[in-house]
């Protein structure tokens, strides 16, 4: 089997998502690809170690582990 498109796919993924969390560290404002609404840095989880950045519809959410 020939992985090299999925590897591809998949490091393109982290490579955008990685982008987008810089920019919104930096309070720049980032709109959702799908549905152009703001995208928020929510670093104030409920249990203190977790958060998101994340569109009001939810079409974008991406969760993250804060140490």
């Amino acid at each position: 089997m020939d992985f090299s498109q999925l590897n591809k796919a998949r490091a393109k993924s982290f490579n955008d998502q990685k982008a987008l969390l810089k920019k919104l560290s930096k309070g720049q404002t980032v709109l959702c690809t799908h549905c152009n609404q703001p995208v928020l840095l929510d670093l104030t989880g409920a249990e203190g170690t977790k958060g998101s950045a994340h569109c009001a519809k939810g079409c974008t959410h991406i969760a993250l582990d804060l140490m």
